[in-house]
């Protein structure tokens, strides 16, 4: 389980950072996520986010706070 926690980290760094040139990097990170990952990705992220989080890149954090308000 921690591994697949480690790799889905490491892909939401890597969105942010693919986004990270625009002004609206966070909305297009959870447009991103809302279309293209299940819910239970999402699911274990935003846990993990509420747990420690301290490796995900600021806008990412950001984008997982606003999808677990959806």
């Amino acid at each position: 389980m921690a591994q697949e926690v480690d790799q889905l980290v490491k892909m939401m760094n890597q969105i942010a950072d693919n986004f990270s040139f625009h002004d609206d990097v966070v909305d297009r990170i959870v447009d991103h996520v809302l279309r293209f990952w299940a819910p239970s990705m999402q699911k274990k992220l935003i846990d993990h986010e509420r747990g420690q989080g301290a490796d995900l890149k600021p806008a990412a954090r950001e984008a997982l706070k606003r999808l677990e308000m959806d």
